[in-house]
């Protein structure tokens, strides 16, 4: 994998986990992740229902089949989410509570876990792309300058990723902050 897909995978998972959390504001990505029984398999429920956002404190979970409403609405209580949906007969509505002072910290905890875990990516790779110039110089089929170019190349990459990672941390962190 090379260094510049390996570091945009690293921050498109830092945006997929921090869409997952819950702010105080309805989201779908919220309940994205969350996988129900469908015909014996389990399925996320992106996959078997329309989710969308009626007001910003309110999900609407519509799934295609009625047969499985149940069945989303057991997943979403079982998921951990803090959220409590409601069946409506034809579909869920799932208030989204307001969140106090002590879950806003921890979210913000959560938060810096994520975006230390993507800079953590960012050096893995950092280390894989610079081991393989390194593989290079030494089985002679790059010069010594071409050499330290690459390494000054994957240096300015890196420290892009990690500027977009903070800022991604950053937002995210106000974001949760915010009443």
């Amino acid at each position: 994998m090379s260094l510049t897909t390996a570091l945009s995978s690293a921050l498109d998972h830092l945006r997929a986990q921090l869409a997952k959390l819950q702010v105080g504001r309805a989201q779908t990505g919220m309940i994205d992740s969350v996988q129900a029984e469908q015909y014996g398999t389990m399925s996320p429920i992106k996959a078997m229902a329309n989710i969308s956002v009626p007001d910003a404190q309110t999900l609407r979970v519509e799934p295609w089949d009625k047969t499985v409403l149940s069945a989303i609405e057991t997943a979403i209580r079982n998921a951990n989410l803090g959220l409590n949906p409601q069946n409506m007969g034809d579909y869920l509505l799932i208030p989204v509570p307001a969140l106090t002072e002590e879950r806003r910290k921890q979210l913000v905890k959560t938060v810096h876990e994520e975006g230390e875990k993507a800079r953590i990516a960012v050096r893995n790779a950092r280390h894989d792309a610079i081991k393989e110039v390194k593989t290079m110089k030494d089985g002679k089929d790059i010069s010594e300058d071409e050499a330290k170019d690459m390494e000054s190349d994957i240096q300015k990459e890196v420290d892009q990723a990690n500027t977009d990672i903070e800022s991604i941390v950053k937002k995210k962190e106000a974001d949760v902050m915010t009443v």
